[in-house]
């Protein structure tokens, strides 16, 4: 049996979990900072708000 396949999967279940946690601490960010109407300050962020379809390109006018 080749160990290849396996250590695929491996690597791809990594990288899923590694990207889903980064996701979760961005929305995190963003909940606590209460700062939907700007630009992210932030890698994790700014993936939360694309993942998730909220996000901003150049601000807001109304307030």
């Amino acid at each position: 049996m080749s160990w290849l396949p396996l250590i695929l999967a491996g690597l791809l279940g990594v990288t899923l979990l590694v990207g889903y946690i980064t996701v979760l601490v961005g929305i995190r960010r963003q909940d606590k900072a209460m700062n939907l109407r700007r630009q992210t300050n932030g890698v994790s962020a700014s993936l939360a708000r694309k993942v998730t379809g909220c996000h901003v390109r150049n601000g807001v006018s109304w307030t």
